[in-house]
């Protein structure tokens, strides 16, 4: 093992990970599997079978007190207060100039009992941020429980089948964005969510974090999906996944240095001061709006010659002028079209506009397509 290896953050997955012969690497600061028998078959059985990732080193912090919905709604820009006990939404943690800190999942679990999920990447970033803002507020405790649960992502049509199989929960009372707690495999009081980053149906359980456990219950998910033709998932197809889904990621689609407007995420910001109240980064955002709306959008891109536009390229008019930038592109396994997400100034962002994608010094054509690239089809237990 190198130096480099060594000092890697491992989930309680590290060595089942290594036994299934995973291709290992640096993931922000984590050791993570990039794919197990290949992206493309990964990506596929999750379209159309089942997929089963380890995404343990995502955090996880909890809010808890009479305070805890206060604190959430001066944090996040989505309105909690419309949550139900065992349901969750899509928010973000913004800078005051109305940026990303980071995208997270609210889930509420009783009226003064809130947890967050937040990236891997910025685990350390996004809890200091959220002590800064709103430790001082009253009534809400603050916890840490990133490392005290391995969370496992079962993903696919096939899901739902699945984990039927392993729980006492009916998963099938389960709506998307709500969650439940059961026995599952044998373990008592385990979280089940219906989110998911693929665009397909699945779920999200929450178990604990030592390594024998998490083994157990990877293997048996594993043993559980195998007439499904359920594979282990790696972070390869976890991206190529969530491209055809346009979901944004971190560093990519939303950063420190993109609003949420110009990512197309206002849907999501509650910018209604007497209904939500404020929070960091409102101020921001109002005066966008105010100002016509944002300069620049993330469109999708399906590219109309050959050729594949990847993450960094430049997107230029077709007569060569650089206009914007690729922030994810790749072939899209299940499409079978090469797409990117991109960011270009409003007048490019036209559905159907052609615009020319900079690939090893030439111009390549690509168009203004709608997002997501793929959608799931309607049907689900």
């Amino acid at each position: 093992m190198s130096e480099t290896t060594a000092t890697l953050r491992k989930t309680a997955l590290n060595a089942a990970h290594r036994a299934h012969k995973a291709k290992m690497v640096d993931f922000g600061g984590w050791d993570m599997p990039v794919e197990y028998s290949g992206l493309v078959s990964e990506h596929m059985a999750v379209r159309t079978g089942v997929g089963l990732f380890d995404v343990s080193h995502m955090g996880d912090i909890q809010f808890r007190g009479p305070g805890s919905l206060a604190a959430i709604q001066r944090l996040c820009m989505n309105d909690a207060s419309k949550l139900a006990v065992g349901q969750a939404h899509y928010s973000a943690m913004l800078q005051p100039d109305g940026t990303f800190v980071d995208d997270v999942v609210v889930h509420k679990l009783s009226d003064n009992d809130y947890l967050i999920v937040i990236n891997a990447g910025t685990r350390e970033k996004d809890i200091q941020w959220v002590r800064k803002q709103v430790g001082h507020m009253p009534g809400v405790h603050i916890s840490d429980y990133s490392d005290h649960y391995t969370q496992l992502a079962i993903q696919g049509p096939k899901a739902a089948e699945t984990l039927a199989k392993l729980t006492d929960a009916d998963l099938s009372t389960i709506k998307n964005y709500w969650f439940t707690w059961g026995k599952m495999c044998g373990l008592y009081n385990v979280m089940i969510a219906r989110t998911g980053y693929t665009g397909e149906d699945g779920f999200e359980i929450y178990i604990p974090s030592d390594e024998p456990t998490s083994a157990r219950v990877w293997n048996e998910v594993l043993g559980a999906g195998a007439e499904f033709g359920i594979v282990p998932c790696g972070l390869g197809s976890r991206n190529t996944l969530r491209l055809e889904s346009a979901m944004a990621l971190y560093g990519h689609e939303i950063s420190d240095t993109i609003n949420v407007f110009e990512a197309g995420l206002g849907r999501y910001a509650k910018l209604d001061l007497a209904a939500k109240g404020d929070f960091v980064g409102r101020d921001a955002l109002v005066a966008v709006e105010d100002a016509g709306g944002p300069k620049r959008k993330l469109v999708g891109l399906e590219m109309i010659e050959r050729g594949i536009g990847r993450d960094g390229y430049s997107v230029c008019t077709v007569g060569g002028e650089k206009i914007g930038e690729i922030t994810s592109g790749s072939p899209a396994p299940f499409l079978k079209k090469n797409i990117a997400l991109a960011y270009v100034p409003a007048q490019y962002a036209g559905i159907d506009e052609v615009v020319a994608v900079e690939i090893r010094g030439q111009l390549v054509k690509a168009k203004v397509v709608p997002t997501p690239f793929y959608k799931k089809p309607k049907k689900s237990l």
